[in-house]
């Protein structure tokens, strides 16, 4: 009898998830400003994807010199109008050296894009285990994970990779370096948030069922802690995107980041800082870059949360409400005035 009590009160199988994507779907598209910006990412995304194809269309490569381009005379300036700009050379050339700017903007794109997201796929896997690991363990290991997790909020992230990159032989491929230490210096705070959010769900009736109901602790999190999780995890890593493209172009810029003749944006700005009088568009276009990159990204994660977030969707759903009868109440008593107005007249 108790096995049959304990089997009725075990949590039912949840939700189908295309339901749950068609409401974020929906709330996601009634932000006219995530919409612009998912598009702006999606088309980033597709620039770097598509990189080597772009470049063999234009006939060139990131990486070689041309000499002939710019003027030693003058200490390498491009010759020509807007930094020699050509149907050869879409975006002009880079000074000093005369590689293509172009080529070496959209492969950068590829290094940016891809060390943030990286960094950001190590920062949630660890983040995920080590907060739940320590909400489901005792006493002793929630402790000890939640100070080390203390201990990995505290450090200063920009000192710890520009320790940990200088120590690094340099033949060690820099860019998946780089999203290595990212990722494992930075994913304190979402591990906190992920022991948080898992100590508030595992108080509720439905995941006390399936411990009653003999679920290993594997299975509880995998069944019915991580579907919960789901939203503020992707909210925070959403989050976590722009971030990681700062850092990375942050260490690239101070010169222990994604090293020659590998082009990343961070990088052609440390190039630029010299070159910001004599040819502005070597450094307008990878800032420009990272400028709308982070912009986008920005805005789409707050467009996430707001998606993701019950509470923030009905605030949005009562405040349409309230304009829409605010106009309708304006627009009933334009209706009455000009009604009298055509009385009395």
């Amino acid at each position: 009898m108790s096995k049959a009590l304990v089997a009725t009160q075990a949590p039912e199988a949840p939700a189908s998830g295309a339901s749950g994507a068609r409401r974020f779907w929906r709330r996601l598209r009634a932000q006219r400003a995530a919409m612009v910006a998912a598009g702006t990412v999606a088309l980033l995304v597709l620039v770097a994807l598509a990189a080597p194809l772009l470049t063999a269309l234009e006939g060139q490569d990131p990486t070689t010199y041309h000499s002939a381009l710019v003027d030693s005379a003058r200490g390498g300036v491009p010759i020509g109008s807007l930094g020699g700009i050509s149907s050869d050379h879409w975006l002009g050339v880079e000074p000093q050296t005369g590689r293509d700017l172009f080529a070496r903007l959209v492969h950068g794109a590829r290094v940016s894009l891809g060390v943030a997201l990286a960094a950001t796929t190590v920062q949630v896997v660890l983040g995920v285990v080590v907060g739940v690991t320590a909400a489901l363990g005792n006493r002793w290991v929630d402790q000890l994970l939640s100070r080390a997790t203390d201990i990995i909020v505290a450090m200063p992230l920009i000192i710890m990779a520009l320790a940990l990159l200088a120590v690094v032989p340099s033949g060690f491929p820099r860019p998946v370096l780089v999203s290595l230490i990212i990722g494992f210096v930075a994913w304190g705070t979402i591990g906190k948030i992920t022991r948080a959010a898992t100590l508030s769900l595992k108080n509720l009736d439905h995941v006390a069922a399936a411990r009653l109901s003999g679920w290993s602790t594997w299975r509880i999190a995998r069944r019915e802690l991580l579907p919960g999780l789901a939203a503020p995890v992707i909210t925070y890593a959403a989050l976590m995107v722009p971030s990681n493209i700062a850092i990375e172009a942050a260490l690239s810029f101070l010169g222990v980041g994604v090293k020659p003749p590998t082009p990343s944006w961070g990088q052609m700005l440390t190039s630029a800082n010299v070159w910001y009088q004599a040819a502005p568009q070597y450094l307008l276009l990878p800032a420009g870059a990272l400028f709308v990159t982070v912009l986008a990204l920005t805005v789409l994660s707050d467009g996430v949360r707001t998606a993701l977030d019950p509470r923030a969707a009905s605030r949005l759903r009562v405040g349409t409400g309230r304009r829409q009868e605010a106009q309708t109440n304006a627009a009933t008593v334009t209706a009455k005035a000009n009604a009298g107005k055509e009385t009395r007249s």
